[in-house]
């Protein structure tokens, strides 16, 4: 998989993260190669922390682990969709997903 990723310019794709049984969105994270490697080996959700620069492992501090189910690649090779069963809380708000915060209302055409 790693051969048909394309990168950014920093090296990192974004992984998309769902909870594999309800479809859910919970959280969009950084992967580099080495990140996804250890995500597919060890199946827990390792990202590429672009704020602290290190990897970091979903759950390592705050105990709400993800059990990484499946990750697919998208057909442009950018963009990684990580299923996963997530406990506790996701965001790191204490929010069960990151996209619970605000609803942007839609002002043109619906349909």
């Amino acid at each position: 998989m790693a051969d048909r990723l394309r990168r950014n310019d920093q090296g990192l794709v974004p992984a998309v993260v769902q909870q594999h049984d309800t479809g859910e969105v919970l959280m969009l994270g950084w992967m580099d190669d080495e990140a996804l490697r250890r995500t597919l080996t060890t199946g827990r959700g390792t990202y590429w922390s672009r704020s602290r620069q290190e990897y970091w492992v979903k759950g390592e501090t705050s105990g709400h682990t993800q059990r990484v189910v499946e990750v697919r690649l998208d057909c442009d090779g950018d963009t990684l969709l990580v299923k996963v069963d997530q406990h506790g809380p996701a965001c790191h708000t204490g929010d069960r997903t990151c996209f619970d915060a605000a609803l942007l209302p839609l002002t043109g055409p619906t349909g």
